[in-house]
């Protein structure tokens, strides 16, 4: 009788595999840089940036508007570096002026090479009103439409600009209403905070859009703002990851800091750190 049952329960663990590693796979959510926190060390050696922000244990990088002045050969070379780290770049940042017919191409090509999935928007310059934020989520609509065929997408990152009624409602409210489902809104927590928004409540309203989040916290305070590193702000990491897991469909978080009263590759090792004590893996 106990062959039987062994293979029985081969059979059974065989069958379970699967789903646990998947749930497992579902629950590891990677942690990676926005590159515009180490942008003076990035500016000197991109390559041995990229290099010592992957040694401190980051698993994804985001590059920001300078990729895109990268020559093909650069970029490719940046590609082999990253694969032979086992980083990945997920998205980049890009100035609303990529977003044209022409440009637009260009940002294609790059990110394919760089093995990118999200070409996100990461500042807009809209006509005064509500009707300028439409016409950005048309651009949006466009461009999501043009990537597409390539196997890439589009999203946009907020800033305090976004979350600042206008006409009594909120730019990103317009944006998330009048944009594809497709279109990831990457949400950076220290700049909705400033705002006076809640970003729990933001995630929860908008389920399966917030692809990755920018860990920025920020503090009240001429002194603090957003120097405060990540933790050390007014952020309420436990609930926005809990959010952002639960239903928000996050699928890379991204530590920023846009400067601290340590040096870029300090302030980056150290906010690391403080998140993996925030979220262990």
């Amino acid at each position: 009788m106990s062959t039987p049952f062994s293979r029985r329960s081969f059979l059974v663990m065989s069958a379970m595999l699967p789903l646990s590693l998947r749930a497992f796979a579902a629950s590891s959510v990677p942690v990676g840089l926005e590159l515009y926190s180490v942008r003076n060390a990035l500016k000197d050696d991109p390559m041995g940036t990229v290099r010592t922000v992957a040694q401190m244990g980051y698993q994804v990088v985001e590059f920001y508007a300078p990729y895109f002045d990268w020559t093909e050969p650069q970029t490719r070379d940046m590609k082999k570096l990253m694969d032979d780290l086992g980083v990945r770049c997920h998205s980049t940042h890009n100035s609303n002026s990529y977003f044209t017919t022409e440009n637009l191409k260009k940002a294609q090509d790059r990110n394919l090479i760089l093995g990118s999935t999200y070409v996100v928007m990461s500042s807009s310059e809209p006509k005064p009103g509500l009707d300028g934020w439409k016409e950005v989520a048309d651009t949006l609509n466009s461009a999501a439409d043009q990537l597409k065929n390539a196997g890439l997408k589009t999203g946009y990152h907020n800033h305090e600009l976004e979350f600042t009624p206008v006409e009594g409602k909120r730019p990103i409210e317009i944006l998330a209403k009048n944009t594809k489902s497709s279109v990831a809104l990457q949400l950076d927590i220290g700049t909705c905070l400033k705002a006076g928004s809640d970003p729990v409540a933001w995630i929860r309203g908008n389920p399966g859009r917030i692809k990755s989040i920018h860990c920025k916290d920020w503090a009240p305070g001429a002194d603090k703002g957003y120097t405060v590193l990540f933790g050390e702000g007014s952020a309420d990491w436990k609930d926005i990851f809990a959010a952002a897991e639960s239903v928000g469909g996050v699928e890379y978080y991204l530590i920023e800091q846009e400067g601290s009263r340590f040096s870029e590759f300090d302030t980056a090792k150290r906010c690391l750190e403080i998140f993996r004590v925030q979220h262990p893996a």
